[in-house]
């Protein structure tokens, strides 16, 4: 089982930038399909980003080139840069691992979630 501990949220102003930090525990994470995902108030959780085993990633329409998504398995840490931030990526940010069913670039089953970062950003 993986524990997975997202840091790095926070609150900024539009057009500004975040990193958040995915620290994983418990297992091999480099073995695993990983992602972000986020929620805001009042709407379904979406995918932002995922990276599969072979360090390939693919993102949302909504945040191409804007994010970025990384991974040091040196330090079992994925990282989501964010720059270019706008108001409507307000949301808490999860990190996930270990897609359950399908292909590792459309997941939204992981068997391990962390507890969420809350991201907001002003106008």
């Amino acid at each position: 089982q993986v524990q997975l501990v997202e840091s790095g949220g926070g609150s900024v102003q539009a057009g500004g930038s975040l990193r958040l930090s995915c620290l994983a525990s418990g297992d091999t994470y480099s073995r695993f399909c990983m992602g972000w995902f986020r929620q805001a108030p009042g709407k379904e959780r979406e995918g932002v980003a995922r990276i599969d085993i072979y360090g390939n990633t693919r993102y949302a329409d909504s945040v191409k080139g804007r994010f970025t998504l990384s991974k040091d398995n040196a330090k079992n840490t994925l990282y989501l840069q964010m720059n270019s931030l706008k108001p409507e990526d307000t949301a808490v940010y999860y990190c996930a691992a270990r897609c359950l069913v399908g292909d590792c670039h459309t997941c939204i089953h992981y068997k391990s979630w962390g507890s969420g970062t809350q991201v907001t950003v002003s106008s």
